[in-house]
């Protein structure tokens, strides 16, 4: 999802102020304290007079979110699939770079969307690089040089890593002429950011 508000989190008697960020299956909100309150764990849910109220496991959580509460409410409540947040339709075919998660090869199959590993076809307008780490970014520039029109190409990358970082990611894109115009959490432990080709070069 993406989605980073400056607020204020109410927890345990505190008053903690940070950045919240709402994430595919979790909430993360760094301040005073780092608090991370995966919706596994989220009993009950309410947005009210501006605030997001949670009810957890760790007790009752408090954000401060104004007119954004009913908005994260509702999609913490009725959250989007990975598919849908990636756009990847039913029946399209994608190519994938690295290893991926099984669980995403998984579902690719089961909404029949051919995989071709590692080779961009012709029609092919998803296309998907497993970046554990730094060296695994030099392939950026090889996939842009074949990328044509529309088509995307998203780098899955894991989370709070010393090895890649989202400023890493970022690089690698534009130094080979793309644009990052996406983010979105692919899983508990990665992060999906989209480059396109910039409009004006296509």
């Amino acid at each position: 999802m993406g989605q980073e508000v400056d607020c204020t989190a109410r927890w345990r008697g505190k008053s903690l102020r940070g950045m919240a960020l709402l994430e595919t299956s979790e909430i993360i909100f760094r301040g005073g304290e780092r608090l991370r309150i995966p919706f596994s764990t989220i009993r009950a849910i309410e947005a009210k007079d501006g605030e997001l109220r949670l009810k957890t496991n760790d007790g009752l959580i408090v954000f401060e979110l104004g007119d954004r509460a009913e908005k994260w409410r509702h999609k913490i409540a009725n959250p989007k699939s990975v598919m849908e947040k990636l756009g990847v339709k039913p029946g399209e075919p994608v190519t994938a770079f690295g290893k991926l998660d099984p669980w995403f090869l998984k579902q690719l199959k089961e909404q029949k969307s051919a995989v071709a590993a590692g080779k961009v076809v012709e029609g092919v307008d998803w296309i998907f690089l497993s970046a554990e780490n730094r060296d695994a970014l030099g392939e950026v520039r090889k996939i842009a040089g074949k990328l044509k029109g529309s088509a995307a190409l998203w780098v899955v990358y894991p989370k709070g890593q010393k090895s890649i970082t989202e400023t890493d990611v970022i690089t690698a894109g534009r130094k080979a002429g793309l644009k990052d115009v996406k983010v979105v959490g692919f899983s508990a432990t990665h992060t999906a950011l989209k480059f396109v080709i910039p409009v004006e070069k296509r």
